[in-house]
């Protein structure tokens, strides 16, 4: 790929990751993004920023991948529209969309401009991303929301949500049928808005810190890193180097906490109670392990800016030496049981399947992606340390299906067990935090390959060194649509069996 890095308006971004960072004009911003997707890049996340108090006017923020790493453009408006991006990145209308609700800014030529994040929570002329918007506001007029409607002979509609059974988060999935035979489905999420990135503004780093660890609770250590990530390029700190192994430790334990569960739902979805149980089982040992060595089930609150919270108490890694042994012996045993089992993988075969091109169309990423054949993953293409010294093993599927959904995260719980014991045999001795100099005006970038997939943060900070904007990304934003592929031609029974597989976050995508 040819690279932009010397041109006038894109420069180096410091960190932990190979990024750039600049400006270009609106009237480049399409050919830009053609290019990128030519030579096989993808779109991370589309935003904007109010900036109207320091250049007069609003930005569009446009985060990119390429072979080079990160692209981040920061694109000025000399009005309150844009190019649609969506015929270049299908992954971008949703975001145009939520972007249109909070900040009002308007994609030209988008196809779809329905509300997304607005239940009527707020008017249709009130922007809460603005600098002059005050909370709270008055509510708007709920809506009836116009579900795209199929008819034909035989097709009848089945809306889901989006209240569920049981406690999972709320969203709605509109479901057109003909007698058990998905025909399509529609989703309509939002439901989750909590307003995060008003409530970053002016925010310190230490309070920051605290609300990234909260975007989606299960991948708290991904947005904690990310977030420091960030912050830690603007400052030009680097963190120790125990530290930063504290850091990836954390991370694959909490890589596998997640797949264990995971697992074991997809075990309960299949009817097969005794994995579901002992999928659990190891689980429930496992974030009491977490508890007992950290302080906390989840991991929150681990990581700071400049470093970590806590170190391993002096048994701490012999303990988690011998529980990786016990968890690696009992996945392995699992693994088995799932592959003799004729009714489970009845279920999981062909089920759900997302083809390698469809993917590829729509920048799928995470383990849903490496299921489908796209071989992304930052420990593996831009790892930053410690994975660089660990040659990460990434483990790919091609047919795109729930059992290769299943047999990725069988994969990645050996690999991640095989990478802690590595860090807990080879982890440097140092300082636990790097000082934080006094705050300073910039834009920084985090990028971390999260249990989902990659988690993206970017950052702002004003000359007090408060936070002027935080934009954090999980990967459901962009794996979400696929979900609705997945399920066609599928009868509606598999539909909560292809959803685990995914376990996207409703919350993470809904800031």
């Amino acid at each position: 790929m040819t690279r932009d890095d010397d041109t006038p308006e894109i420069t180096p971004l410091a960190g932990a990751i190979p990024a750039r960072h600049g400006i270009v004009a609106v009237s480049d911003l399409r050919a830009r993004s053609l290019t990128v997707k030519e030579q096989g890049g993808r779109l991370i996340s589309l935003w904007g920023s109010d900036e109207r108090a320091t250049t007069g006017g609003y930005h569009l923020q446009v985060a990119l991948s390429d072979s080079d790493g990160l692209l981040w453009l920061s694109v000025p408006l000399p009005s309150l529209a844009y190019p649609a991006l969506e015929d270049i990145f299908p992954n971008a209308a949703r975001m145009q969309r939520t972007l249109h609700d909070l900040l009002g800014l308007h994609p030209e030529g988008a196809r779809d401009l329905r509300p997304w994040v607005r239940h009527g929570a707020w008017s249709a002329h009130d922007f809460p991303l603005r600098k002059d918007f005050v909370p709270p506001c008055p509510a708007g007029r709920l809506e009836d929301y116009p579900f795209v409607a199929v008819t034909g002979q035989g097709v009848h509609e089945i809306p889901v949500g989006p209240v569920h059974a049981g406690i999972i988060e709320p969203g709605h999935f509109r479901f057109a049928v003909v007698g058990e035979r998905v025909l399509r489905l529609e989703e309509r999420l939002g439901y989750t808005h909590k307003g995060l990135e008003k409530r970053a503004e002016g925010m310190d780093l230490d309070t920051l810190m605290r609300l990234a660890g909260r975007v989606s609770g299960d991948s708290t250590v991904a947005f904690s890193w990310a977030t420091a990530m960030a912050a830690e390029s603007i400052l030009a700190l680097k963190p120790p180097p125990r530290a930063l192994w504290i850091r990836a430790l954390l991370l694959e334990r909490e890589r596998i906490a997640q797949h264990l569960g995971d697992l074991g739902y997809l075990c309960n979805d299949a009817g097969l109670a005794a994995g579901f149980s002992q999928f659990w089982i190891l689980r429930e040992e496992w974030l009491r392990t977490q508890q007992q060595i950290f302080g906390h089930r989840l991991l929150m609150d681990q990581i700071t800016v400049g470093g970590v919270e806590h170190d391993l108490y002096p048994d701490g890694a012999v303990e988690m030496t011998a529980e990786l042994g016990r968890v690696e012996l009992r996945v392995r045993q699992l693994d088995d049981m799932l592959q003799e089992h004729a009714g489970v993988q009845d279920r999981f075969l062909s089920t759900g399947r997302v083809k390698p091109d469809m993917a590829a169309r729509f920048g799928m990423i995470g383990l849903a992606g490496r299921a489908s054949a796209q071989a992304w993953d930052l420990r593996v293409q831009f790892p930053s340390v410690p994975y660089d010294h660990c040659d990460v093993r990434m483990a790919t599927q091609s047919s795109g299906d729930v059992a290769a959904r299943v047999r990725v995260r069988f994969e990645e719980i050996h690999e991640s067990v095989r990478l802690l014991r590595h860090f807990l045999v080879r982890m440097p001795h140092s300082a636990l935090q790097t000082h934080c100099p006094p705050g300073c005006k910039g834009s920084g970038a985090g990028w971390v390959e999260g249990w989902r997939g990659e988690v993206f943060v970017a950052l702002q900070l004003d000359a007090g060194g408060k936070v002027q904007r935080w934009h954090p990304v999980d990967p459901s934003t962009t794996n979400w649509p696929l979900v609705e592929q997945a399920i066609m031609g599928n009868i509606v029974p598999d539909f909560p069996l292809i959803n685990k597989s995914f376990n996207l976050s409703y919350s993470g995508q809904d800031l």
